[in-house]
């Protein structure tokens, strides 16, 4: 029985032992636990560095380390296409350090999260709206940045992705001989995409539905302008076609 109880009691004093080692497994400081999350980041361990940077925040909130977590937290989850998260996180940041020195970064990376998200002119198109407003939001509020180049770039071809939206639906109202609806949708284009590449086919679908719908003075205005800015195109030639029979 002795022997017993004195075994029971090596086992507890080892067990407690362990548990005091598992107890101090791994005490990281602020700057040690950025830097790990940092190295995960390097070697695209984008859902652990992530976890790890946003610990920073949880355990060392008034620390340094902690806004830059914030920042790079949010480029973790961006890496790893967990767009949502890295918006919410960006949103943080912006809303609480806005005198930072990364600011700009941080409403880039937002634009960033939408613009990646953009999908082809067949499906919805909201996110690319969203993605034009946030990128439209950089240029705005640092028009000299080297974010705002870049988002000026990327706004002309999210207008376009729009403009062909219009035009998709469009034609397909067109197939269906719904012709008002389609002339609504190419005249949107007319009205707010002129600088895309979809404001020659626009015209001249604007010149073919009047020219359906029986009314020859709109559809020559509609050619005019078409002829008129682009005498070389295909569009302008279908339309003198259009216009010029008898």
């Amino acid at each position: 029985m002795r022997k017993f109880k004195g075994l029971l009691l090596c086992l507890c004093g080892i067990s407690l032992l362990g548990g005091c080692a598992g107890d101090n497994k791994e005490s990281l400081s602020a700057e040690e636990l950025y830097t790990k999350a940092s190295t995960q980041l390097e070697e695209t361990s984008y859902s652990r560095a992530a976890k790890n940077f946003e610990q920073v925040e949880l355990e060392y909130p008034y620390s340094k380390w902690a806004v830059k977590a914030k920042l790079m937290g949010a480029y973790a989850h961006y890496k790893d296409k967990a767009y949502d998260d890295a918006i919410i996180s960006l949103d943080r940041f912006i809303k609480f350090h806005p005198g930072n020195k990364d600011i700009a970064y941080a409403y880039y990376l937002k634009a960033l999260c939408y613009y990646d998200q953009i999908t082809g002119v067949e499906k919805d198109q909201s996110v690319t709206a969203k993605a034009m407003d946030a990128l439209n939001n950089v240029v705005m509020r640092f028009p000299e940045s080297d974010y705002a180049k870049d988002a000026r770039a990327k706004i002309d071809l999210t207008v376009d992705h729009l403009a062909g939206k219009e035009m998709e639906i469009g034609r397909y109202y067109l197939k269906q001989q719904n012709y008002l609806s389609a002339l609504n949708r190419f005249s949107e284009v007319v009205t707010k995409y002129q600088t895309t590449s979809h404001i020659e086919e626009a015209l001249y679908r604007q010149t073919e539905i009047y020219t359906i719908m029986g009314l020859p003075d709109e559809a020559g205005k509609a050619a005019q302008v078409l002829i008129y800015n682009y005498p070389d195109s295909t569009w302008s030639h279908e339309a003198k076609k259009l216009v010029t029979k008898e």
